[in-house]
Protein backbone atom coordinates (compact mmCIF):
# COMPACT_ATOMS: atom_id res chain seq x y z
CA UNK A 1 0.00 0.00 0.00
CA UNK A 2 1.21 3.32 -1.23
CA UNK A 3 1.37 5.87 1.67
CA UNK A 4 3.13 8.92 3.24
CA UNK A 5 2.69 9.63 6.84
CA UNK A 6 3.90 13.17 8.20
CA UNK A 7 5.18 13.44 11.96
CA UNK A 8 6.98 15.91 14.28
CA UNK A 9 4.13 18.42 14.65
CA UNK A 10 3.41 19.92 17.84
CA UNK A 11 3.45 23.22 19.69
CA UNK A 12 6.34 25.57 20.12
CA UNK A 13 7.06 29.02 21.51
CA UNK A 14 7.98 31.64 19.35
CA UNK A 15 11.51 31.18 18.31
CA UNK A 16 11.25 27.62 18.85
CA UNK A 17 12.45 24.63 16.38
CA UNK A 18 10.88 21.62 15.24
CA UNK A 19 11.65 18.21 12.82
CA UNK A 20 8.85 17.36 10.59
CA UNK A 21 9.40 13.67 9.13
CA UNK A 22 7.30 11.99 5.73
CA UNK A 23 8.04 8.71 5.76
CA UNK A 24 6.94 6.39 2.57
CA UNK A 25 5.67 3.16 2.69
CA UNK A 26 5.28 1.05 -0.51
CA UNK A 27 7.44 3.12 -2.91
CA UNK A 28 10.84 4.48 -2.91
CA UNK A 29 11.23 8.19 -1.99
CA UNK A 30 14.25 8.82 -3.27
CA UNK A 31 12.82 8.55 -6.81
CA UNK A 32 10.11 11.01 -6.47
CA UNK A 33 10.47 14.81 -5.51
CA UNK A 34 9.02 15.42 -2.46
CA UNK A 35 7.65 19.16 -1.72
CA UNK A 36 6.27 20.53 1.76
CA UNK A 37 3.44 22.50 1.55
CA UNK A 38 1.52 23.86 4.39
CA UNK A 39 -2.31 25.75 5.12
CA UNK A 40 -3.54 27.90 7.67
CA UNK A 41 -7.12 28.32 8.63
CA UNK A 42 -8.88 30.55 6.18
CA UNK A 43 -5.36 30.77 4.10
CA UNK A 44 -4.82 28.98 1.16
CA UNK A 45 -2.09 26.23 1.19
CA UNK A 46 1.45 27.33 0.25
CA UNK A 47 4.03 25.79 -1.23
CA UNK A 48 7.11 26.20 1.97
CA UNK A 49 10.03 23.87 0.19
CA UNK A 50 11.05 20.80 -1.65
CA UNK A 51 13.66 18.55 -2.94
CA UNK A 52 14.36 17.13 -6.26
CA UNK A 53 14.94 13.08 -6.55
CA UNK A 54 17.64 13.56 -9.10
CA UNK A 55 20.15 16.34 -7.56
CA UNK A 56 19.22 17.43 -4.60
CA UNK A 57 18.19 20.61 -6.01
CA UNK A 58 16.00 22.71 -3.19
CA UNK A 59 13.53 25.37 -3.19
CA UNK A 60 12.45 27.37 -0.22
CA UNK A 61 9.50 29.92 -0.43
CA UNK A 62 10.54 33.35 0.80
CA UNK A 63 8.55 33.15 3.76
CA UNK A 64 10.92 30.39 5.21
CA UNK A 65 13.99 30.88 3.55
CA UNK A 66 17.24 30.81 5.49
CA UNK A 67 14.87 28.99 8.53
CA UNK A 68 13.76 25.71 6.81
CA UNK A 69 15.94 22.92 5.74
CA UNK A 70 14.88 20.19 3.84
CA UNK A 71 16.85 16.89 3.46
CA UNK A 72 16.54 13.08 2.93
CA UNK A 73 17.39 10.15 4.46
CA UNK A 74 17.45 7.49 1.71
CA UNK A 75 18.10 4.77 4.00
CA UNK A 76 14.65 5.85 6.38
CA UNK A 77 12.97 6.48 3.05
CA UNK A 78 12.26 9.76 4.93
CA UNK A 79 12.39 13.08 4.02
CA UNK A 80 12.73 15.91 6.71
CA UNK A 81 11.69 19.21 7.43
CA UNK A 82 13.35 21.19 10.43
CA UNK A 83 11.77 24.45 11.19
CA UNK A 84 13.85 26.60 12.64
CA UNK A 85 13.24 30.38 14.58
CA UNK A 86 9.49 29.58 13.95
CA UNK A 87 6.97 32.44 14.08
CA UNK A 88 3.63 32.34 15.19
CA UNK A 89 2.94 32.85 11.26
CA UNK A 90 3.92 29.28 10.64
CA UNK A 91 1.20 27.87 12.71
CA UNK A 92 -0.45 25.99 10.35
CA UNK A 93 -1.44 22.13 8.87
CA UNK A 94 2.05 20.63 7.19
CA UNK A 95 1.84 18.28 4.48
CA UNK A 96 4.29 16.03 2.60
CA UNK A 97 4.03 14.92 -0.91
CA UNK A 98 5.74 12.96 -3.93
CA UNK A 99 5.70 13.42 -7.73
CA UNK A 100 7.99 11.07 -10.27
CA UNK A 101 9.32 13.19 -12.85
CA UNK A 102 8.99 16.90 -11.40
CA UNK A 103 11.60 19.53 -12.11
CA UNK A 104 12.69 21.28 -8.74
CA UNK A 105 15.30 24.53 -9.11
CA UNK A 106 16.17 26.82 -6.16
CA UNK A 107 13.63 29.64 -8.20
CA UNK A 108 11.08 27.32 -8.76
CA UNK A 109 9.12 24.38 -7.65
CA UNK A 110 6.24 22.04 -8.77
CA UNK A 111 2.61 22.77 -8.69
CA UNK A 112 0.07 20.54 -6.58
CA UNK A 113 -1.47 19.27 -9.17
CA UNK A 114 1.88 17.38 -10.31
CA UNK A 115 2.35 15.45 -6.94
CA UNK A 116 0.79 11.76 -7.34
CA UNK A 117 1.32 10.91 -3.39
CA UNK A 118 -0.27 13.40 -0.28
CA UNK A 119 0.67 12.70 3.63
CA UNK A 120 -2.62 13.50 5.88
CA UNK A 121 -0.98 16.62 7.50
CA UNK A 122 0.60 17.27 10.77
CA UNK A 123 -0.55 20.21 13.10
CA UNK A 124 2.44 22.87 13.70
CA UNK A 125 1.01 25.24 16.62
CA UNK A 126 3.51 28.22 17.62
CA UNK A 127 2.34 30.38 20.48
CA UNK A 128 3.39 31.67 23.59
Amino acid sequence: QVQLVESGGGLVQPGGSLRLSCSASGFRLDDYAVGWFRQAPGKEREGVSCISASDGSTYYADSVEGRFTISRDNAKNTVYLQLNSLKPEDTAVYYCAAGSHLFVASWTAPEPAEYDYWGQGAQVTVSS
